[in-house]
């Protein structure tokens, strides 16, 4: 294809995924952005309680740790269009480096070009639900992910990026749980450690909103939204739109937990696939994994697709889940989510997160058309 082709395609995809962005019902006008800037001004300059923050007369408030409010204290003396353009960068510079760690690699190895298929993927990216509203929302997800994605380019480091996203956010802590368990414990070690020291000196810069999270909001999940909501895509989810017992959505984690757990130890995967799975574990367990958490299930995403290239009906079927996954479907569902008439379709995204996860974990998909991975361990540091 010749250059003057390659921008034609680009620009007309820019276009066409422009026209999608301004016209589909689920911009979020950078909600969690302003809770965060919210929630840090309203602590440090106006002198209250972090927990006690709300954001425009809603429930919602600060349901991070405090070292994650301390990184996030520039926001305090930041005007409102200079945070939005913060976050948007940001998140934009984590994009770019998914995409060279995880995409780039898998075209060098078959002699492709880069920078047109990139542009369409970063634009992929805007259109995948998980990613959109992590961007229109103001969200740290992809910021986290690529943290704990960083560990697998620096062998010597390895942890600290882990470590620090769980200061910052409980959901990786579940990386850890698959260091000690692929018995990677000086990484763990490191994790912890680096968690650790984190939470320890928020604790003395900001002793009392510490107490106040690990004695008291860290388990208040009223703060966080209600259990039901038709964005909660994990199996706490599905179980709270059934109305069935809790005892349900335990019994669903064991068995996830078990064969995860049962994976690991007896297929000793590679770290990057490991990672990958982990991150889909993470969503599928945790009680709250609103559809901005699922940019988890992109390491694996790109993995699957890397095994796809070449064999049109995996194609097909991640091409089918991308639509899915950028469709809001299960937003149909948004005014009546309970019930089992609303079982198959409000629950879309959790059988999607389930279908990458036995993917990842069945060895006939995972070592066909694979030469080698998008990030080798210890390999290609820049």
């Amino acid at each position: 294809m010749s250059r003057k082709a390659q921008v034609t395609l680009v620009t007309l995809a820019a276009v066409a995924v422009a026209v999608f962005l301004v016209t589909i019902p689920t911009f979020r006008h950078f909600f969690d952005l302003g809770v965060y800037r919210g929630a840090v001004r309203y602590w440090l300059i106006d002198g209250g309680d972090l927990y006690d923050f709300r954001y425009q007369d809603t429930e919602y408030g600060f349901t991070y740790p405090p070292f994650a409010a301390l990184t996030l204290s520039p926001l305090a003396i930041t005007s409102w269009p200079v945070a939005v353009a913060a976050a948007a960068l940001l998140n934009a510079g984590a994009v770019a480096l998914l995409i060279r760690w995880y995409f780039v690699p898998i075209l060098r190895r078959r002699g492709w070009p880069v920078w047109t298929p990139c542009a369409l993927m970063f634009l992929g990216f805007l259109v995948f639900e998980p990613s959109r509203d992590t961007f229109s929302y103001g969200q740290v997800n992809l910021l986290l992910l690529v943290l704990v994605c960083s560990d697998l380019r620096n062998r010597r480091m390895s942890g600290v990026g882990i470590g620090l996203a769980a200061a910052i956010k409980l959901t990786p802590v579940v990386f850890i749980g698959y260091l000690i368990l692929s018995r990677q414990y000086r990484q763990a070690a490191t994790a912890i450690a680096t968690a650790a020291t984190a939470t320890v000196l928020a604790l003395l810069i900001a002793p009392d909103a510490s107490i106040r999270f690990w004695t008291d909001a860290v388990w208040d999940t009223n703060r966080i939204g209600k259990l039901y909501y038709v964005s909660n895509q994990s199996l706490r989810g599905v179980v709270a739109r059934l109305d069935a017992p809790g005892t349900l959505w335990l019994a669903a984690v064991a068995l996830v937990v078990a064969y995860w757990c049962w994976w690991v130890r007896t297929r000793r995967p590679d770290p990057v696939t490991g990672f990958a799975v982990t991150g889909v574990i993470a969503c599928l367990v945790s009680p709250i994994t609103w559809v901005h958490h699922l940019v988890w299930v992109i390491p694996g995403v790109f993995l699957l697709l890397d095994r796809a290239v070449g064999i049109p009906a995996r194609l097909a079927v991640l091409a089918a889940g991308f639509v899915v996954m950028s469709s809001s479907l299960v937003w149909a569902w948004w005014a009546h989510p309970m019930g089992w008439d609303a079982f198959a379709g409000s629950n879309a995204y959790v059988w999607i997160s389930l279908v990458i996860l036995a993917a990842l974990t069945n060895e006939a998909w995972v070592t066909a058309n694979a030469p080698a991975h998008g990030i080798p361990a210890g390999a290609d540091r820049s």
